[in-house]
């Protein structure tokens, strides 16, 4: 029977598993799966922690929403750094500007203790409150939040079976992080691979839950983002990670990306192509760069379009769209994936044109959205800007690889603005089914 009321009273007043954990400023939701899932904006989150005295509720999502280079090589501040900026960013681009209706549910001016800590895991000792605090509207969890969700160690409901960043410094080149067994790492900034992020929100005290148990089958729903009766409503009108019905048989499973050309609605594969059951794997091209006539553009350009969605689908795509190609090294803005510089003036003048493409570094739903057991490695269209090509690994972390290997496909195109929703709710277990006006 769905429970309704404020969320901060019913994540914690309505665990049928789990319990919490008061630290006398926080009171943190434990155990190794509770029933505090929380379906909002497209994405399912946990929630880790209510305030005791505001009564706002800290969510993280449950899975890695995309992937991008920390910061700069020597600099761990979470303050300034590639990573806050993209948590906040509010353009097509960005995390927060794709959340909806961001002002309405979530504490704009939150405080994140980015303090740094070099302890082992299993020392749950709360940052000093005079440490280093940073305002923002989104953010991560600390090392300490982490930990709190399970009394330090592993196999608490935070360790989602993937690789993620914390928002706490290890040293002056580290940052900290948790891996695939949840136990805690560091990254060196400097190193050739890129960690994933979970992004972090704190819910307003006045939001309320609506619908839901906050079971993974059946997560809470929030008032105000608790939508019926969608038919016939534009699809771009949506929300980043929304789930689609699109195309054939074992790959029919597609994510809402953004609304990047302004009026259509860019979506993604779920998951890497199948076929008969086992992950696809192909080689990129015989170069760097994606364009619809190299190995990878021709597949999705031709076989994909052909035998993998049929009429009914491929009439709602646009025919041609543009895919931005910039460079991305290590220690670079994530911006650079897409524009000349960092103020975002202009985009590349590396582009492909084609109906089908893939997600670049750092765009939203370029993540892994189950554990690794279940996932595959796959390629985006960013190069390192030397012959490599930047590649998911079925971890959530992300390597350049080698044109000479292969790797799996996550088919990404723009549908028209003309589509609408015929059918669902946008949720994995009831995907918008889609229609042409």
């Amino acid at each position: 029977m769905p429970v309704t009321g404020p969320v901060s009273d019913v994540v914690t007043e309505n665990l049928t598993s789990g319990s919490t954990y008061d630290d006398g400023i926080d009171t943190f939701i434990t155990g190794e799966d509770p029933n505090n899932y929380i379906w909002y904006s497209g994405k399912l989150w946990r929630a880790v922690s209510v305030a005791n005295e505001t009564k706002t509720t800290k969510l993280v999502t449950q899975w890695n929403i995309s992937a991008i280079p920390y910061n700069a090589s020597g600099n761990t501040a979470f303050e300034g750094s590639y990573m806050e900026e993209w948590l906040n960013d509010i353009t097509v681009d960005g995390f927060l500007g794709n959340l909806r209706d961001y002002e309405n549910f979530i504490v704009t001016d939150a405080k994140w203790n980015a303090t740094e800590d070099a302890t082992s895991l299993g020392s749950i000792t709360r940052p000093r409150d005079d440490g280093t605090v940073v305002t923002d509207a989104v953010g991560l969890l600390n090392m300490y939040e982490y930990q709190s969700s399970n009394n330090g160690i592993t196999d608490g409901y935070l360790n989602n079976g993937l690789y993620w960043w914390t928002l706490t410094p290890y040293s002056s080149s580290s940052v900290r992080g948790v891996e695939v067994s949840g136990d805690a790492l560091y990254y060196s900034l400097s190193q050739p691979s890129v960690c994933s992020a979970r992004p972090s929100i704190n819910l307003k005290s006045s939001v309320k839950i609506v619908d839901g148990d906050g079971t993974i089958d059946n997560p809470y729903r929030l008032e105000g983002d608790n939508d019926s009766n969608l038919l016939g409503t534009l699809l771009n009108t949506r929300y980043s990670g929304e789930y689609i019905r699109f195309g054939n048989e074992e790959n029919n499973l597609y994510r809402i990306v953004s609304h990047e050309n302004g009026t259509g609605t860019k979506i993604t594969s779920a998951e890497p192509l199948k076929s008969s059951g086992k992950f696809l794997s192909m080689k990129f091209g015989s170069n760097k760069t994606f364009s619809s006539t190299n190995i990878i553009g021709t597949f999705l350009n031709g076989e994909y379009l052909t035998n993998y969605i049929d009429g009914t689908y491929s009439n709602m795509i646009e025919e041609s769209s543009t895919w931005y190609l910039g460079a991305l090294r290590t220690g670079l803005s994530y911006k650079l994936a897409k524009y000349t510089d960092t103020n975002m003036s202009s985009t590349t003048t590396s582009t492909a044109n084609a109906t089908v493409g893939l997600l670049r570094l750092g765009e939203l739903m370029a993540g892994q959205f189950d554990r690794y057991r279940n996932n595959d490695y796959y390629w985006t269209l960013t190069s390192d800007g030397s012959l490599e090509v930047w590649d998911f690994d079925n971890e959530s972390t992300v390597n350049t690889k080698r044109l000479t290997y292969t790797s799996g496909v996550r088919p990404s195109m723009n549908l028209k603005s003309n589509v609408v929703i015929s059918g669902g709710d946008g949720t994995k277990n009831n995907p918008f089914t889609l229609a042409l006006q």
